[in-house]
């Protein structure tokens, strides 16, 4: 064989090597009820679940509750689907959480309540067009 071909073969291995170890840690969002169902099912891997703020009647955000040292917090998030859900997050409360649009929680159930790792925000001033 020439050397290019041989070069060519292990390029194309590294290249599905790369796919297949990436495409276990991909995840699409999906709603509580099918996190929970993941989750019993025993899908230990960080599911993403992306929903809104629980708001009042009145437009308010309600439910977010910081631990008295600041260090974690618990809020209600409201998923695709209308289900609310409170979710935990072992961490300080995101600056920008309160002014976010929508919240993507990363993590998954324990003891039937949803555990986030990590808190993905989209906040609407970011994405606004400002005229020049």
């Amino acid at each position: 064989m020439k050397k290019s071909n041989i070069i060519g073969l292990i390029v194309i291995a590294i290249a599905v090597a790369v796919i297949l170890s990436t495409r276990q840690s991909a995840s699409s969002y999906v709603t509580f009820d099918e996190a929970y169902a993941m989750s019993t099912n025993g899908d230990a891997g960080s599911i993403h679940v992306v929903g809104e703020l629980k708001k009042s009647s009145n437009g308010e955000i309600v439910g977010v509750n910081p631990s008295s040292d600041r260090l974690s917090v618990e809020f209600i998030l409201v998923d695709d689907n209308h289900k609310e859900q409170k979710v935990f997050l072992n961490q300080p409360m995101p600056s920008d959480l309160l002014k976010s649009d929508k919240v993507v929680v990363i993590g998954g159930y324990h003891n039937d309540k949803f555990v986030a790792d990590k808190v993905l925000l989209k906040c609407p001033s970011k994405y606004e067009e400002t005229s020049l």
